[in-house]
Order: structure tokens, then sequence, then C-alpha cells
């Protein structure tokens, strides 16, 4: 499965965002996915998780209650809204059907890039 992330933008804190991940190739409905960020110059952080059908998703504590994941099978799609935005949601978001301690950074144009600033 190749994942291409788009969505990505800047916004004040307390905007929104939604950021997409669409699939090409077989498996996608297949995959749990998962979305995954980095903030400048620090570690990756684990986002979300979401089932093969989307009707279970995990998310990380600084998510909850501020990010929604929806899945879209039929267009091999998976969103992240983003509301509540703060500057610490800052990074590159990146989503990937592999597991978080397998995940490591693609090259660009891989990945996309939100800035949360006033």
């Amino acid at each position: 499965v190749q994942l291409v992330e788009s969505g990505g933008g800047t916004v004040p804190p307390g905007g929104s965002l939604t950021l997409s991940c669409v699939a090409s190739g077989p498996s996608f409905s297949e995959s749990q996915i998962r979305w995954i960020r980095q903030a400048p110059r620090s570690y990756l952080e684990w986002v979300s998780t979401t089932s093969e059908t989307g009707s279970t998703t995990l998310y990380a504590e600084f998510a909850q209650g501020r990010f929604t994941v929806s899945r879209d099978n039929a267009k091999n799609a998976l969103y992240l809204q983003m509301n509540s935005l703060e500057p610490e949601d800052t990074g590159m978001y990146y989503c990937s059907n592999e597991p978080f301690t397998a995940f490591r950074i693609p090259p660009e144009p891989r990945g996309t890039r939100v800035t949360v600033s006033s």
C-alpha cells in the first residue's frame, strides 16, 4: 500500500485543519492505519490508530476530544479532522500502515506540514 498525505497548512491557535491520507494499491481496507507526527527538532509521536473498517479509533491523550479520524474504504482514504489546534500541534504529519515502532520517516514529498501560529 502506497500512502500520500495532504491537507496541511498554517492556521492560528484555535483553528482547524483536515488532513487526508489516500492509498493506492491493494489491501488498504485490510490495514490498520495510523497517524504519526513529528514536531520540529523532536521525536515521533503516535497520534491515532484506526481499525480496518474504521469502526474503532484509538487516540493519543493529546488528541482526545480535539482530533477525529474518519475512514472511507471505498475511496481508499483516511481523514484526520483537527480542531482547537495549539502551537504544540505544529509538525509533519504522516499516515502509515506499519506499527508505530516500525515506522521510519519517509522522504519528501511524503508527509504534510501543519503549522499553528498567530
